[in-house]
């Protein structure tokens, strides 16, 4: 089947391809990992259901991504969260449920903070898969080699293979610095609204333990932490599916 074409909007002169279906609140934002596009396998499998189920759904492409423009090499997590809430606050209407997977956990997070900070509550509750925030942080920069601060230092980026895709995932001087002013996980993260979070504990990319430390950060939430033995990072297989869908119905439940 092939997909509807995107629309586009204007982000600070970049064009952010955005693909909204209308339907009843709360409706669902899907924000995607780190190299990955609105038309994977589990924004495909909610973007379904949610047209099944009469719900609005929201997704794009960051800057660098799937039918966005601009260079990936561009990319920082500022500027993949000012195209999130540019495309959150231009589509969506009333109450939504943030789906963030690895790294959009990350911009979830930080969406949640900016958009309260400017007196919006319209975040009904978070799904979290496999999150990754303060990847940069927490996760790239204890594991650097030498050879590779070389590269950051001499270059401006490092390249690693990537097990999904031919082309290697790029950790540039800039993600990694701008990562600094985004952390989330230096103290409790008030989230005011319900969290439900999906950890693979076969997961190559993301530790289980990162998870759990982020549950230890959300004092104030009802967290829900749903850890599946023998799931990778995609968690994207049938059942792991199937779990998605019914977390996020859950959630739509309880938020409507």
């Amino acid at each position: 089947m092939t997909a509807t074409p995107p629309v586009f909007l204007d982000v600070g002169g970049t064009e952010i391809a955005v693909r909204h279906a209308a339907g009843s609140a709360p409706g669902i934002v899907w924000l995607g990992g780190y190299k990955s596009d609105m038309l994977g396998t589990k924004a495909e499998t909610l973007s379904a259901w949610a047209a099944t189920e009469g719900r609005a759904f929201l997704r794009h492409d960051y800057s660098g991504h799937g039918e966005s423009g601009g260079a990936f090499a561009d990319g920082t997590i500022s500027t993949w969260l000012a195209q999130s809430l540019a495309a959150f606050r231009r589509f969506s209407k009333g109450k939504q449920i943030l789906v963030g997977s690895s790294m959009g956990a990350w911009i979830a997070l930080r969406m949640v903070q900016e958009l309260r900070k400017a007196g919006d509550d319209s975040i009904a509750g978070l799904v979290l898969l496999a999150p990754a925030p303060d990847f940069t942080a927490e996760l790239v920069e204890p594991a650097l080699t030498e050879a590779q601060k070389r590269d950051l230092s001499e270059k401006g980026f490092f390249e690693e293979p990537s097990d999904y895709s031919a082309e290697p995932y790029i950790y540039t001087r800039a993600l990694i610095e701008d990562g600094r002013n985004n952390l989330t996980m230096t103290g409790p993260i008030n989230t005011h609204c319900p969290v439900h979070i999906l950890q693979g504990l076969a997961d190559a990319d993301v530790p289980a333990s990162h998870a759990l430390k982020l549950v230890s950060l959300l004092p104030a939430d009802d967290v829900t932490l749903s850890l599946i033995p023998d799931g990778d990072h995609r968690l994207s297989r049938p059942q792991d599916l199937d779990m998605l869908l019914r977390t996020v119905g859950a959630m739509v439940e309880r938020a409507g």
